[in-house]
């Protein structure tokens, strides 16, 4: 009953369905892995972050440049305080207001933005400490530009003079002539009694939504799996079911599957009783007439 499973139509089937399972497995078993990865990396993050698991500080042209390993952790880095910016609405503990971000021109020659602190309420430069004169050392974590529209950034424009929307080198280089770092530095204690600006998770380390996309090709790849076995089981049935119908008779001859070896000898067969009536009628048109 089982010997169409030998006829090329089935082999090409069961050599499709032996190529197609484990594709759909790795496939799916890749998905899953880049899934878990980027919970590591969110779960790694989240930790670096914690001041008590943090590495102690070392020198800022150590970490450069910032990435998903060096985000969060400790940075030193000396200079003068020169010109100070507002980051308008920004929320900390659920309250709106503002960082006080200033730039330290290190002995590099090149200025590091350091948010010194957040103050509640509006913008207001008349509200913000002075930073400190002559030269200093400062502490605190690194953290990778910021992309307007992403990590709870807004995106704005038109602010006022001595303020920006984004702490980033390519947005501070249209506010400040001078030569910036591509990165910033939070301190860990307030400055002038602001509040601390706790550190934030790399972009790309968090649950979002690319995580979760992930996670439902993980899904679809192992659904394709059970659909090319579901197939195949139907198929088979089907077939046996052909094929049984067949034995008992129960198949119309239109629909019968012909043997090539039978369609063969049956060619034959009239191709020889055509030459045999070829071969008798000359010799009933000899016979004289009666």
């Amino acid at each position: 009953m089982y010997r169409f499973l030998l006829t090329p139509r089935w082999w090409g089937i069961n050599v499709f369905v032996l190529l197609a399972i484990p594709f759909c497995v790795f496939m799916g078993s890749w998905q899953l892995s880049r899934f878990e990865d980027r919970m590591q990396d969110h779960r790694t993050a989240t930790e670096r972050v914690d001041p008590e698991d943090r590495a102690p500080a070392r020198p800022l042209a150590e970490l450069l440049p910032v990435d998903k390993e060096t985000s969060g952790e400790l940075a030193t880095a000396t200079g003068r305080y020169g010109e100070q910016l507002l980051v308008p609405d920004r929320e900390l503990d659920g309250k709106d207001g503002f960082y006080v971000l200033t730039l330290l021109r290190t002995d590099a020659g090149k200025s590091l933005p350091v948010v010194r602190g957040w103050l509640p309420g509006t913008a207001d430069p008349a509200r913000a400490p002075a930073a400190p004169t002559g030269e200093v050392t400062v502490t605190g974590s690194l953290q990778a530009s910021e992309t307007p529209g992403s990590n709870g950034v807004p995106v704005q424009g038109g602010l006022p003079a001595g303020q920006t929307g984004a702490i980033s080198a390519a947005t501070l280089v249209n506010l400040v002539p001078d030569d910036l770092y591509d990165a910033w530095v939070t301190l860990d204690k307030g400055d002038a009694g602001m509040k601390a600006v706790p550190a934030t998770a790399p972009q790309g380390s968090g649950l979002d939504l690319k995580a979760f996309q992930n996670l439902g090709y993980t899904g679809e790849w192992f659904v394709f799996a059970g659909f090319v076995v579901f197939m195949w089981f139907r198929l088979l049935r089907r077939e046996i079911e052909f094929v049984r119908d067949e034995q008992l008779g129960l198949v119309p001859d239109d629909e019968r599957a012909t043997d090539p070896k039978e369609a063969s000898a049956e060619g034959d067969d009239a191709a020889e009783d055509g030459r045999s009536g070829e071969e008798r009628a000359p010799s009933r048109e000899a016979e004289p007439a009666q």
